[in-house]
């Protein structure tokens, strides 16, 4: 995993600015382009530092997914021993702390990523929230449940639950404009040289500057940093939401992605977390590398 950066580097400026300055308010400066395969491990494992870095700096910037050309791998996987994808999945989940079954591989294996892309595009076409909603429930069927994610039944039990326009999405599955929004997905991936994922690009649309692209997973503080550089200077983090703010908006989030947020330790996550299911705000839904906690709408 490498770090590439294009475009040269400026001298940042020192300087930090209130929590919520005017300017922030009035427009986000930068755009950033996730591309991701949605059956990757490690683009789910980039989930803890998309939510921190959301909560500290959403101000500042709009997030993209791409869905990558990348997942053509898995034609070339499909050559592979189910027990190797098992225990490369195992080995992923080891090592990031974010839960990914691999038992998937030995009893639901997935046999057309390409539905699953056009479906996350389909999700889209209702607007980039929608889309990024649907793509979060069909990474948590898959990882999570060992969802078969091709599988059409599964993709429109996913809709429902997002609270898509399910008649419609149903229609955008196979429709041309879906199949174009993909083929432009894999174009920009192509165009900016992507070549592993997960990658990150983010650009400064006040700038003509080239953008910077961060090739695999770093720690937290290296994204930060990298916001700061295209920035130009070093904002304070916001404040962290109330716990039960967090996961109403979320629904459904992980011990490690709560740790990373709150800069907790996995004991501190759990004592909080047990409090909120004494009261009846959260249940436990356990996997097999991770618990998960589902807020309790009232």
């Amino acid at each position: 995993m490498s770090w590439n950066m294009t475009g040269e580097s400026s001298n940042m400026k020192q300087t930090t600015t209130s929590q919520h300055g005017f300017s922030d308010l009035l427009k986000k400066p930068i755009e950033i382009y996730v591309f991701i395969d949605p059956l990757c491990p490690e683009c789910w494992s980039l989930e803890p530092f998309i939510k921190k870095l959301t909560v500290e700096y959403g101000r500042f910037f709009t997030i993209r997914p791409i869905i990558s050309g990348k997942l053509t791998s898995l034609h070339t996987q499909s050559l592979q021993k189910p027990e190797d994808l098992a225990k490369g999945w195992e080995k992923v989940a080891s090592r990031t702390g974010m839960s990914c079954d691999g038992d998937l591989w030995l009893e639901n294996p997935i046999n057309s990523p390409w539905i699953t892309a056009l479906a996350i595009k389909a999700a889209e076409l209702q607007g980039r929230k929608a889309g990024m909603r649907f793509l979060r429930k069909v990474q948590e069927q898959l990882f999570l449940n060992k969802e078969n994610i091709s599988n059409e039944e599964i993709l429109i039990s996913c809709a429902k639950q997002v609270s898509l326009d399910v008649e419609e999405f149903h229609n955008d599955i196979h429709s041309d404009s879906a199949k174009r929004a993909l083929q432009c997905d894999l174009k920009l991936t192509r165009e900016m040289d992507v070549e592993q994922i997960p990658a990150i690009v983010l650009f400064n649309q006040e700038e003509e500057d080239e953008g910077i692209k961060i090739t695999g997973l770093y720690p937290y503080e290296i994204y930060v940093q990298v916001l700061q550089e295209m920035l130009q200077r070093k904002p304070r983090p916001a404040a962290k939401p109330e716990l039960e703010s967090f996961l109403e908006h979320y629904g459904l989030v992980g011990t490690r992605e709560i740790s990373e947020v709150y800069d907790w330790s996995e004991q501190k996550t759990n004592c909080e977390m047990k409090k909120l299911m004494l009261k009846q705000k959260v249940e436990q839904h356990p996997a097999k590398y991770d618990m998960f906690w589902r807020y309790q709408r009232s």
